[in-house]
């Protein structure tokens, strides 16, 4: 027996449509490049997602077809994130911090034939129309004053949206139609493209919005700093108009005064982005004695949050620091932290405790297990450590284009972290698998030690490495990246080390330089472990 309800898909274009009729003033400012500040409302979001749709309609963009970008968190970027998905096309959201043989391979990987882009990917653009011959068309995210038309022949979306009609009959899709396709950063290998059905994009924004998560509500206003071509910016653009929250997009622009330029002047409530954009805006509100203003929550993520830095946004300026963790195959919600009447129970010193050292707790929607090396489902103590699966309705089932399915014979996802689980289903990251240092049969969690490192004052980012060692095998070493002028040397570093960690994990090495970020602003730990690989070598010797 079936219920008797009615079939109605779960559409990207719905979310549009919900908040231009409930929420239709609610405003939207965008920062551009080279243009002034944009400002309209959830209405004239609707009108011209609609011309822009029409608009992709008359170039022959067809249901399935793949259209690529290179954009920042713009308001045009993200009126082609509901137009292209809303007429069945799938939009390929490349990340312009990949190096141009990788961004190459993912859109011809993605088989797009139209690229648009931002003014300032201008020169990159004419690089990689070299290496891909398939590119037809090209439209850059202008008016037609600041669109470079280059050897590309670049036409103005403001001019070719200009003429279109302002409203329109979304098509109704199979709500399991491909949406989005994310590529993943490719720290080994060649990228790996995930798609985004409208069905996962709507329950991920869902899910997203409920208390337990993001607690979006329609008196948020939202300044997303986790880029759209990062896993469609945490979905935060399709949860926001689900609320119907009020946006301030930041471009390209993610220096702190920027963003707190932002903050003040458009009453921003909430936002989040990887640990380095944060850490350097509370050392911005530190030096110049700023306040924050309305903002009540950033959702931190793309690397373990520093327990100093959410300490200080919330004992400093009253800013809820939330982490997240996720991955570009969970569309990219995974766990967030956030409390819950059990630990509430333990007093406020054990709730900050638990949600500061903690990725987060098991969210609707996505099931979490850890293994250990036979594939035996381990206990959820808090204490053992495995192998980190997950399952669920927005979890990838296989790779684009790859032949076969990227799950277990059980039907989980190994997320390729190794974590604990409690009893309680707080979540925590002990190590990324291929980061896990084991010395002398012992294993030492890099990130247990980068957290700790980084609340000495002083410390930017922190970073922790296994290297070869010529009697332990593989042994930790630290590098350190300061702010300017901090004096911070090895012997303090030690000493603030000492009392936290067990003694054997004490880093061999302490090396001050600068630490190199991934496309998506983490940690580039393939990098340091090439650059350091032998320097205990050489020291033994």
């Amino acid at each position: 027996m079936l219920g008797l309800m009615q079939d109605s898909p779960l559409l990207i274009s719905g979310l549009l449509t919900h908040a231009a009729a409930a929420h239709g003033k609610r405003p939207i400012v965008s920062r551009l490049v080279d243009e002034p500040m944009w400002r309209y409302d959830y209405a004239g979001l609707a009108a011209r997602t609609a011309r822009a749709a029409h608009l992709l309609r008359s170039i022959s963009v067809a249901p399935g077809d793949r259209i690529s970008s290179l954009g920042w968190n713009t308001h045009r970027h993200m009126e082609l994130m509901f137009a292209a998905p809303g007429i069945g096309a799938v939009l390929h959201t490349a990340n312009p911090r990949l190096t141009d043989e990788q961004i190459a391979y993912t859109i011809e990987h993605a088989g797009s034939t139209i690229l648009v882009y931002e003014r300032s990917f201008a020169d990159l653009v004419e690089r990689l129309a070299a290496l891909l011959p398939q590119l037809t068309r090209f439209i850059m995210l202008s008016d037609a004053e600041h669109t470079i038309p280059g050897s590309v022949g670049a036409e103005s979306w403001e001019t070719l949206i200009a003429g279109q009609p302002d409203t329109i009959d979304w098509p109704r899709l199979d709500e399991n139609a491909a949406a989005f396709l994310c590529y993943t950063s490719g720290t080994t290998g060649h990228p790996k493209g995930v798609v985004y059905s409208h069905r996962s994009t709507v329950l991920h924004a869902m899910a997203a919005s409920l208390t337990s998560a993001f607690g979006l509500d329609v008196f948020n206003c939202i300044m997303p700093c986790s880029s759209f071509y990062h896993a469609t910016g945490w979905g935060l653009p399709f949860a926001g108009a689900l609320n119907g929250c009020a946006f301030a997009l930041p471009c390209d622009r993610m220096d702190p005064a920027s963003l707190h330029e932002l903050v003040l002047g458009e009453g921003v409530t909430f936002s989040g982005g990887v640990p380095t954009i944060w850490t350097m805006y509370l050392d911005y509100l530190g030096r110049t004695g700023e306040t924050t203003a309305q903002l009540q929550r950033l959702v931190i993520g793309g690397s373990a949050v520093p327990r100093a830095m959410a300490e200080a946004y919330s004992r400093t300026y009253g800013v809820k620091v939330l982490q997240l963790w996720g991955m570009t195959e969970l569309n990219p919600l995974g766990v967030v932290a956030t409390p819950t009447p059990a630990l509430a129970e333990g007093g406020a010193d054990h709730v900050d405790d638990i949600i500061w050292t903690r990725q987060g707790r098991m969210q609707f929607g996505v099931e979490l297990r850890i293994t250990d090396e036979e594939n035996r489902v381990l206990p959820h103590d808090g204490e053992t450590s495995g192998a980190l699966k997950v399952r669920g309705p927005w979890t990838i089932e296989r790779y684009y284009r790859a032949d076969g399915s990227t799950l277990d014979e059980d039907g989980w996802f190994d997320t390729g972290d190794i974590a604990t689980i409690d009893g309680d289903g707080f979540m925590r990251i002990t190590d990324r698998a291929k980061d896990v240092i084991k010395s002398g049969g012992e294993w030492i969690s890099s990130i247990d030690i980068e957290n700790i490192a980084v609340g000495l004052p002083g410390v930017k980012v922190a970073a922790v490495v296994g290297v070869h060692h010529p009697k332990w095998e593989e042994r930790p070493i630290l590098v350190l990246d300061l702010y300017e002028d901090a004096d911070v040397t090895e012997a303090a570093m030690r000493a603030h080390l000492a009392p936290a960690i067990a003694k054997w994990w004490m880093p061999d090495r302490i090396v001050f330089d600068a630490v190199p970020l991934t496309a998506t602003g983490k940690i580039d730990k393939k990098t340091l472990r090439a650059r350091y690989l032998n320097c205990l070598d050489e020291a033994a010797g």
